[in-house]
């Protein structure tokens, strides 16, 4: 089993729960993800198996695409819709022109959080200081300080229904749904409070659902429970992508008999005609088309220097 799964988390699982169902399902020891989803949110989480773990660090950074609920009118201890409310004083106030609060009036406030940004990694994370995970320290009650981090969001629209963006609650709060393209990194629960503080308001996120990971899209995903039929059906092989395919966003390079013998010893690959710049990754495939390796490209030296080596 070598290869990656695209899974539709459920809420209420870790990504390390969802990692110990998938190696119990599939049998295979060797199982890791590329990018945390907290326990609330749902959606895209890439699973590798076997020895596609090794290209967890070519996924890791890719860009993400989530839909997410922002309501209005208090902030939570979390950020999201499992911690405590924290009401203040000035959340009680109604949002500046809500009852006509329109797409184009919302969207200035949106903008403002377009592009590159700086983000302060929220206490309930799963980022690490000091080797210590964050939600670790604030579940204990301490707060320590962040280093901003910088991000880019690319897109951050409302995806509401034409006419009023707002949707208005019974206990006096106010939903906006909304969809974020961003850099790997990016707290889209500080984008939500950040987005409240803009419009002079606590706010939180109520639900989050991650649409795309990289190249690999919600309509791509299967559930644990596709993925626990297809093993009771012996047809576990329908659900994985292979390693090649996982990587198919890079150029690529099919080698002969000969420098698949010398990519998997660790020896370098002369290659003299190119328009790959220095640093350029890329697939190296034996004549099966099967991923041998992922090769890095000195234009100066006109090689390639096997980076990390799949084939056994």
């Amino acid at each position: 089993m070598n290869g990656a799964l695209i899974l539709d988390k459920p809420a209420g699982l870790t990504s390390h729960d969802v990692v110990a169902r998938v190696r119990k399902i599939v049998g295979e020891r060797r199982v890791g993800h590329t990018g945390t989803l907290d326990p609330f949110a749902t959606g895209v989480l890439v699973i590798l198996v076997g020895r596609a773990t090794r290209l967890a660090q070519f996924l890791s950074g890719a860009e993400k695409e989530y839909e997410a609920l922002i309501r209005f009118g208090y902030r939570t201890d979390t950020g999201d819709a499992t911690g405590k409310q924290i009401r203040e004083q000035q959340s009680h106030a109604k949002l500046p022109g809500t009852e006509s609060f329109l797409k184009e009036e919302i969207e200035a406030r949106l903008a403002a959080f377009r592009g590159e940004i700086d983000q302060t990694p929220p206490m309930y994370s799963a980022k690490k200081i000091a080797g210590r995970k964050l939600y670790e320290l604030a579940r204990r009650g301490q707060e320590v300080e962040r280093k901003p981090v910088r991000v880019t969001v690319s897109e951050f629209e409302c995806i509401s229904p034409a006419g009023e963006s707002l949707y208005f609650n019974d206990d006096g709060a106010h939903d906006l749904r909304v969809r974020v393209v961003c850099s790997a990194g990016t707290y889209i629960r500080t984008l939500a409070e950040d987005l409240g503080k803009k419009l002079g308001t606590g706010a939180h996120l109520a639900e989050l659902r991650r649409t795309r990971a990289g190249r690999f899209k919600i309509a791509d995903a299967i559930t644990l429970e596709q993925l626990s039929e297809l093993a009771e059906s012996s047809s576990l092989s329908q659900a994985f992508v292979s390693p090649d395919n996982i990587l198919a966003h890079l150029p690529m390079l099919d080698l002969s008999a000969d420098d698949v013998r010398r990519v998997m010893n660790g020896l370098d690959i002369q290659l003299e005609r190119t328009t790959w710049p220095t640093g350029r990754l890329v697939r190296l495939r034996s004549g099966f088309g099967e991923l041998v390796a992922v090769g890095i490209y000195d234009e100066t030296l006109k090689l390639i220097h096997p980076n990390v080596v799949l084939a056994s």
